[in-house]
């Protein structure tokens, strides 16, 4: 059985189902991984990756990036679902595709926000997510 030269090198000395079925594979990129050379494939900008493990549930990374236009931002929330299912992960959700002002891909261990730039100043959720969450001496004086 032949296969693409594109796809030759993904599926390197491994069976296809194999690589398919087992998310543990040793030889499979990790998601954010994938995620990260999807966008920057799909000419996404601005490109910001948190750990946010420990500070929430919801999973270990959340990356954000901007498309230039609503159709920009729907191409990368696209090319990233096909890049995902390509790489043997399960396909994402997708939110917020008829309007394209901001769409989430949800892989589950890594959540992504795609937006186009004024969306994205507007609702700055990087800058939320980035900071340090710890005690809040404020929460305990309001409550006095």
């Amino acid at each position: 059985m032949a296969t693409s030269p594109t796809k030759s090198t993904a599926k390197k000395s491994t069976n296809s189902k194999t690589a398919k079925q087992s998310k543990n594979d040793d030889t499979q990129k990790p998601m954010i991984d994938v995620i990260i050379e999807s966008l920057e494939d799909a000419k996404a900008e601005d490109i910001v990756a948190i750990d946010i493990t420990g500070k929430s549930s919801l999973g270990d990374y959340m990356v954000v990036a901007s498309g230039r236009s609503h159709r920009h931002v729907g191409a990368v929330a696209a090319q990233l679902a096909h890049a995902l299912k390509e790489n043997g992960f399960e396909r994402p959700l997708l939110e917020g595709l008829p309007h394209c002002d901001w769409v989430l891909v949800d892989g589950g261990d890594v959540i992504v926000h795609i937006f186009r730039p004024e969306v994205r100043e507007f609702y700055n959720i990087e800058k939320m997510w980035s900071a340090e969450f710890g005690n809040d001496s404020s929460t305990e004086q309001s409550t006095k």
